[in-house]
């Protein structure tokens, strides 16, 4: 039996990765929730194991039974198969009713920035339901909303710089003009575990100390990684065909509709202050090396 400990979702994909790292290095227990119970675990003995359980409340009462915080960066980047938007909002809120009964004492969430319950985009519209259900829960909750988190396993940043790698073209939908407000996976992790040390109710955004337009970052990227390849401006419904196209020779699904609209709309940008300290162009320049050298696959990582 734990004593004390926190759970995290998710810690063997992404952003929960970085979580569980910073709470067990201030010698926090951790467990973690994960629907890939039987992979590797990177962290060895070091984090206990449970399945999602969506389907069975009572285990995951029983999982999350004696957990001071629950960490939750559970989410899907688009719909495949049985796995859609509106099942993971549905699951959200088993997860946070079950934590409510096993007495978790508070949920940090991991959103993301300009959720909206009116928006056109299943995406932030099923974000703004999952902060919802926070809500509901009646836990002491903090919502951190990042823009777009960067890091090397990250699927946005490292997949732009492994196609600028290999290919003479990069395709850019639209002007490129519309912004982008990069935060270090290590930064949300550090604010998610100081929010979690507190009780009082927040929300608040998490962006990264530089804004760029994506046709700045594009450049700094290129540059960095020694690229030859020619940016060019087409429609967005013809970067999207390409994309599909891409998506055949990776085996993986290189971009959605959301995320070019979500983009071009300036919806990975925040009006706050910056929260997190990493400047991008810095972090670009120490890890170019390791940037783009592999490809990221999002169905690998999530779906398979």
């Amino acid at each position: 039996m734990m004593s004390e400990f926190d759970v995290v979702t998710g810690a063997f994909g992404y952003t929960g990765k970085y979580i569980a790292r910073r709470l067990l290095s201030a010698g926090r227990q951790v467990k973690t929730l994960t629907g890939h119970p039987l992979r590797p675990n990177p962290f060895g003995d070091q984090i206990s194991v449970a399945p999602f359980n969506f389907d069975n409340p009572r285990e995951l009462v029983r999982d999350l039974s004696g957990a001071i915080t629950l960490y939750n960066t559970y989410w899907v980047r688009f719909d495949r198969g049985q796995v859609t938007f509106d099942r993971a909002v549905a699951n959200s809120a088993v997860l946070f009713s079950a934590a409510a009964e096993a007495g978790v004492q508070r949920i940090v969430h991991i959103s993301i920035a300009n959720p909206s319950k009116d928006s056109p985009l299943p995406y932030y519209r099923g974000k703004a339901l999952v902060e919802e259900a926070v809500l509901e829960s009646g836990l002491s909750y903090a919502i951190l909303r990042p823009t777009f988190i960067f890091g090397i396993e990250d699927i946005l940043l490292n997949n732009i710089a492994w196609f600028l790698r290999r290919f003479p073209l990069f395709l850019v939908p639209g002007s490129g003009e519309y912004r982008v407000q990069p935060i270090f996976a290590e930064d949300v992790a550090g604010l998610a575990v100081t929010a979690g040390g507190h009780r009082e109710n927040l929300t608040m955004d998490m962006a990264g100390p530089e804004v760029f337009t994506f046709n700045q970052l594009l450049r700094m990227v290129a540059r960095s990684v020694g690229s030859k390849a020619r940016i060019l401006h087409v429609p967005p419904g013809l970067a999207l065909f390409f994309s599909k196209l891409a998506g055949v020779l990776t085996g993986d699904v290189v971009l959605t509709p959301d995320e070019v609209r979500g983009l071009m709309a300036d919806l990975l940008i925040s009006g706050e202050p910056a929260k997190g300290t990493t400047a991008l162009s810095q972090w670009i320049a120490q890890n170019a090396a390791e940037l783009g050298s592999r490809y990221t696959s999002e169905l690998k990582q999530h779906y398979r």
